[in-house]
């Protein structure tokens, strides 16, 4: 969350869930008007391919459904969306690695 607040963000929830699935964080970028939804990835090594083979078009696809969701049950209006996804990477240095992809989908 560190990275996110750093980043001028503001964290409005954290795993949001409903029937359909879950949004890891959403947050708000008071500068733009963007309501940001993050998808975070926990790995600690690359045995299953990295940050870009962890968010498929299917997965990406649900997250913008879950997005909508999430929109349509809040009473603001933003002045745009935004995907990202983060990954988080231990073991290979002392401090995990972060990765921070802005705007996949």
């Amino acid at each position: 969350m560190d990275h996110l607040t750093k980043l001028g963000l503001r964290i409005l929830t954290r795993n949001w869930r409903c029937r359909y699935g879950e949004l890891d964080v959403i947050a708000a970028d008071p500068a733009t008007g963007t309501a940001v939804f993050v998808e975070v990835k926990t790995r600690s090594g690359d045995d299953f391919g990295g940050l870009a083979q962890a968010l498929t078009g299917r997965k990406v696809l649900r997250l913008r459904r879950l997005a909508a969701l999430w929109l349509a049950s809040q009473g603001e209006s933003w002045a745009a969306i935004r995907i990202d996804v983060i990954g988080v990477r231990f073991g290979r240095r002392r401090r995990p690695e972060i990765y921070h992809l802005q705007g996949i989908g």
